[in-house]
């Protein structure tokens, strides 16, 4: 064998070497390339303006004096001994509750509505995100008007079937409930099509045995819909749970002032936020709240996981 020869299949071995290593290489860090432009966009416009607002809060800051002297906790004690703080607290909760509950319940019945087999499809499944493309504005200032205590339709309505009139905008709980129809009114149709999308991928031979079974459309609905509906609907409830507690839209246009109300009966940690940095211009309170927003947002979502995960396993079991 010449030496020629020799040197053609040292380069042909070290060749295949070379491009099976590019090929281990490329099947083993190829995935991380693919979603590392989510991670480098999400430390950009995320992660960092999170990491600085606790720097902010930890200090005196305002918008006219830039950062100021360290105060530690200082911040976070001050806010604490607020009334108002609890106020907007107990406010985000009761409008949280009063929309994510109902929104999911509605969101389900309209997807399962829409999985059977209705004509024109695709016309009624566009037509229940509509009220999601309107602008947040103009769906307030309806509502807003519908909800007025003197004129409003609604109490119109009320008075003409001889029931006294409810203090929308007077009244907290009343209040919570007008703020809550309006979110109600934009998500429902949203949360139902991403509903739908898990239904769909259920697959159709559970549903044939079930009914061959004998099986009526509530049982196979309770029995098969909503234990392979499970994943999607926990993730409809921690995105409600997120826009849920950083409500700010509808309350804040909900009247005139937009400050949450006379006696703040629907001011939301938000509204509270805006009111610390640009009423009263101190950045280093207004930061703090919203790190107390972000530790209740994900006290909430770990809630809902330990539930969840409960429930999975106590069917597993008894499965």
């Amino acid at each position: 064998m010449t030496t020629s020869t020799l040197v053609v299949k040292d380069l042909t071995r070290r060749g295949l070497g070379l491009g099976e290593n590019l090929g281990r290489w490329d099947l083993k860090y190829s995935p991380y390339l693919f979603v590392s432009p989510f991670f480098i966009l999400f430390a950009l416009v995320g992660l960092f303006p999170l990491l600085y607002t606790a720097w902010v809060a930890l200090h005196a800051w305002d918008l006219l004096g830039g950062q100021g002297r360290w105060t530690g906790f200082d911040n976070f004690a001050f806010i604490l001994q607020q009334r108002q703080f609890w106020v907007a607290l107990r406010n985000t909760l009761s409008i949280f509750l009063l929309s994510a509950v109902p929104q999911l319940i509605f969101a389900t019945a309209i997807a399962a509505a829409l999985d059977t087999n209705l004509r024109n499809k695709t016309f009624w499944r566009m037509s229940v995100l509509l009220p999601f493309v309107v602008m947040p504005v103009a769906v307030t200032l309806i509502f807003g008007s519908m909800f007025g205590e003197r004129y409003g339709l609604v109490n119109r309505t009320l008075a003409d079937v001889g029931l006294g009139p409810i203090r929308w905008h007077t009244d907290p709980l009343a209040s919570h409930i007008a703020i809550a129809t309006m979110v109600n009114f934009r998500w429902t149709g949203y949360n139902a099509l991403i509903l739908l999308a898990g239904m769909q991928a259920i697959s159709r031979d559970l549903y044939e045995a079930a009914t061959i079974d004998g099986a009526g459309s509530l049982r196979r609905f309770f029995r098969i819909t909503l234990p392979q509906l499970r994943p999607t609907i926990i993730f409809v409830i921690i995105t409600a749970t997120i826009g849920g507690l950083q409500i700010f839209d509808e309350p804040r246009l909900y009247d005139q002032n937009g400050l949450g109300g006379e006696d703040q009966q629907w001011m939301t940690m938000t509204i509270y936020l805006y009111k610390l940095g640009w009423t009263q211009l101190n950045f280093g309170r207004a930061a703090s709240v919203a790190w107390m927003l972000f530790l209740v947002i994900v006290a909430i979502g770990l809630v809902n996981l330990a539930i969840t995960r409960r429930i999975a396993t106590g069917e597993g079991r008894t499965a």
